[in-house]
């Protein structure tokens, strides 16, 4: 039985709606805001690379996406503000293991409960938001809660960069427990007195554990892959061993379970499956490019990480504004048409990105971020928009949890893939160069031994000339192995580009309904 069911109403209200902003905010930026300060966190840990360091982040993001089908399963059981509180009272106890973390083994652990339990607060403080507002004001809850989820992106980085650079990277976790804190006791006290009515959920555990096994050892093998050399490493084949028995298992169990932790029957619709796949190749793409970019600005560029993360901040000057008003235009045009030319920007911008010959200067970076995120706020909605096309009911929410589960997978994927991409292509741009200046490929083009005799004859040790040279050559290197990396993005999205036109043309009217259900996909959907 509801002991007080009587919806939240003044300043009680926007106080409500602040805390789950909040909330959302904070979860979401664990992911970019903790990216910035990998190399602090990887000298503070031990001494470990920057790779190491950045298991944390790709960890992380599965963590969050496995805590997605939990949400419905424990809010039926006990509650959504009851889970909500709990979730955030242990979301502050995992970010205090992450502050007071001396070794990598200590603080991976913490940052994959930190995402897991983060992954359960996502769809519930939507779902409180929504049921929370009268029914004429949900289409604006939507569309703000689309302008919140780029926050993290641009402020979340930029205020991570700052704590870094100018207090500590312990201060983001630090932060985040004060912040659990509050969230759990103002939501408590607001919502005090509430009950609700239990339901049955089957929970699908055998799926569940056979997801995670698969996510986690593919995740393991791009994780390490580089610093292992890859199947040579007993650790990732036992890793691929590990996902060739559970990946066939996982898709037979799910086709066969009556209530799947992912339903697999929903690819049956063309639009969902395109959709779905849009967005999750997408997302790869986006998420490692940008975590890609924000470590090469400091590591290539110089930048501090709080200059790195104003870089960042630029993409919400126009971002924010662009994902207010995408949601109206959704109801007037084919958002086919909409994807369409989005996947084309981000081909132009990537390409932008992937013709830097040299090392850019922060106002020579501007235009491009500001493309950059321009596109990225118009991803999200048309995609969500397309995938729900067709699907009613049950069937809405359950393709939205998917979406957004995949496609977070997805991007802790495209950490790792992106950075092997640079990593592998980086020695093939040194041995080009070294073909190139050395004179191999043209015998009177001995741009080096030239510029090694002016240096001699100007009175630097032979030894600092090498060294120099190398180091030079080497940055070079890193930078057109980005630039790979950023053209192969480009060239992932004039496929996309194509590939959208196969859906079925959409009829908003026929499913933008306004009911709960589909602004809770929607938001679902939309949050990155």
């Amino acid at each position: 039985m509801i002991a007080d069911e009587k919806p939240l109403r003044g300043w009680r209200l926007w106080l409500f709606t602040a805390v789950l902003a909040l909330g959302t905010m904070v979860v979401l930026t664990n992911v970019p805001g903790y990216t910035i300060t990998v190399p602090y966190v990887s000298g503070s840990l031990g001494g470990v690379t920057p790779s190491f360091g950045g298991w944390a982040t790709t960890d992380h993001m599965v963590g969050l996406a496995l805590g997605l089908p939990f949400a419905r399963w424990l809010s039926a059981r006990f509650g959504d503000y009851r889970v909500y509180v709990v979730a955030f009272l242990l979301y502050a106890a995992a970010a205090w293991i992450c502050a007071t973390s001396e070794t990598l083994w200590q603080f991976l652990p913490g940052r994959i409960v930190l995402g897991f339990i983060g992954g359960v607060t996502l769809p519930l403080g939507q779902s409180l938001a929504l049921r929370e507002f009268p029914e004429q004001s949900r289409t604006l809850v939507v569309g703000f809660w689309g302008v919140l989820s780029m926050t993290p992106f641009t402020i979340g980085v930029f205020i991570a960069g700052w704590f870094a650079e100018f207090m500590s990277w312990r201060a983001l976790f630090y932060t985040d427990i004060i912040a659990g804190a509050l969230i759990a006791g103002v939501v408590g006290a607001l919502l005090y007195g509430r009950g609700f009515s239990a339901r049955i959920v089957r929970f699908d555990l055998i799926g569940v554990a056979l997801l995670t096994a698969v996510v986690y050892g593919l995740q393991t093998i791009f994780n390490m892959g580089n610093d292992f050399d890859w199947f040579a490493s007993p650790i990732l084949q036992t890793a691929l061993v590990v996902v060739s028995i559970a990946l066939p298992a996982f898709v037979i169990w799910e086709l066969g379970e009556r209530n799947p932790a992912l339903d697999l029957r929903l690819f049956r619709n063309r639009n969902y499956a395109i959709a779905t796949f849009s967005s999750v190749f997408g997302f790869l793409v986006i998420q490692g490019l940008l975590s890609i970019l924000v470590s090469q600005l400091q590591v290539l560029n110089g930048y501090s990480s709080s200059l790195a993360g104003l870089v960042y901040l630029l993409m919400f000057a126009v971002a924010g504004p662009i994902v207010a008003i995408l949601h109206e235009l959704n109801k007037t045009v084919d958002v086919r048409l909409v994807s369409f030319f989005d996947f084309l920007g981000l081909a132009a911008t990537l390409t932008w990105f992937g013709l830097f010959d040299r090392f850019a200067w922060f106002d020579q970076l501007s235009w491009p971020v500001l493309s950059f995120g321009v596109f990225i706020a118009l991803f999200f909605a048309p995609l969500a928009s397309l995938a729900m096309h067709g699907l009613s009911g049950s069937k809405l929410i359950r393709a939205a949890e998917e979406l957004a589960l995949l496609r977070t997978v997805a991007g802790a994927f495209g950490i790792s893939l992106i950075a092997v991409v640079q990593f592998r292509r980086t020695p093939f741009h040194q041995l080009g160069l070294a073909d190139h200046l050395g004179g191999r490929r043209f015998a009177s083009l001995d741009l080096v031994s030239q510029l090694t005799a002016k240096l001699e004859a100007a009175g630097v040790m032979p030894a600092a000339i090498t060294r120099e040279l190398g180091n030079l050559m080497r940055e070079q290197s890193s930078l057109l192995g980005m630039n790979d990396a950023f053209l192969l993005g480009a060239s992932v999205f004039v496929a996309l580009a194509i590939l959208v036109w196969f859906a079925h043309p959409t009829l908003i009217a026929f499913w933008r309904r306004g009911d709960r259900a589909h602004l809770q996909a929607e938001e679902l959907m939309e949050s990155p």
